[in-house]
C-alpha cells in the first residue's frame, strides 16, 4: 500500500483518480471542498480544504507520501479585450500558487516516500495556441515551467511531470459541453473524434505515480485525442 495526496479530489479528474488509487488498496489523503462525493470510497482521509486562503503547513499529512497530484484548475475563456487583470491573477492563484503551496507543505513527506512522484496539470492550449485562452494558457504555461524546474531541482529523489489534456468531460467544463451539439462540435476538433473523459486522464496520472514510470521526469505529456500533434 502506498500513500498519495490528491488535491481537488472531489470532482472530475481528481475524483476519478482518487477512486482508481483507493480501489487498488492505496491510502489517499484528499483535499477537496466536495467531500460528500467521496463518502462511498474506502482508504481515503480528508485534509484541510481551504489551503489557497490559509497558511496550511501539511501538519495533518502522514510521515511519508509516495505521490502528490494537484488537480484544481480554471477554464476562463474570454477575448483579451474582455479579460481583467483580476482574471489573470485568479487563474495564476489557482493553477500556480495553489500548486506551490501544496507542494511546499508536502515536500518533507514526499522526500521520505519511495520513488515519489508529483503530477501537475496544464492544457493543450499552451503548446497549441488557441483563441480566447490567454489567461488560462498563461498560468498553465507557468505550471509547465514550474514542473520542469522542480524536476531538475528535486531529482533524483522526486519525479515531476505534467499532463496536458484537451477539453475533458468534467464539472469544470460543463458550460462548454452543455448540449449534444457542443459535445459533437468539440469531438470533431480532435483526430480521435471524441472528447476526453475523466478516466482517460486519471489513468495517465496513476501511471506517472507508479513504479512503471520510474524513469520519466520533467515531461509534459499530452492526453488530448491527438489534438496537439496531428492534423486530419
Amino acid at each position: 500500500m502506498k500513500n498519495y495526496l490528491v488535491a481537488g479530489a472531489g470532482s472530475g479528474i481528481g475524483l476519478a483518480l482518487t477512486k482508481l488509487l483507493s480501489e487498488k488498496g492505496n491510502k489517499v489523503y484528499v483535499i477537496t471542498s466536495q467531500p460528500e462525493n467521496l463518502d462511498q470510497l474506502q482508504n481515503t482521509e480528508l485534509l484541510k480544504s481551504d489551503f489557497l486562503s490559509s497558511d496550511w503547513k501539511g501538519d495533518d499529512l502522514p510521515e511519508s507520501l509516495d505521490g502528490l497530484v494537484y488537480c484544481p484548475g480554471t477554464i476562463n475563456l474570454k477575448p483579451i479585450r474582455g479579460l481583467k487583470i483580476d482574471d489573470f491573477r485568479n487563474d495564476f492563484e489557482v493553477n500556480v500558487i495553489g500548486a506551490v503551496k501544496v507542494i511546499q507543505a508536502a515536500l518533507k513527506a514526499l522526500k521520505k516516500g519511495e520513488n515519489a512522484s508529483i503530477v501537475l496539470f496544464s492544457t493543450v492550449a499552451v503548446a497549441q495556441g488557441m483563441p480566447f485562452h490567454a489567461s488560462v494558457a498563461a498560468s498553465k504555461g507557468a505550471v509547465e515551467g514550474l514542473a520542469k524546474s522542480l524536476a531538475a531541482e528535486l531529482a533524483p529523489a522526486l519525479r515531476v511531470n505534467v499532463i496536458a489534456p484537451s477539453l475533458t468531460q468534467t464539472p469544470l467544463a460543463a458550460r462548454l459541453l452543455s448540449s449534444p451539439e457542443k459535445i459533437e462540435a468539440s469531438a470533431n476538433r480532435h483526430p480521435l473524434k471524441r472528447i476526453g473523459q475523466a478516466d482517460d486522464i486519471a489513468h495517465m496520472a496513476a501511471f506517472l505515480l507508479s513504479d512503471q514510470a520510474s524513469w520519466i521526469t520533467g515531461q509534459v505529456i499530452g492526453v488530448d485525442g491527438g489534438m496537439s500533434a496531428l492534423k486530419v
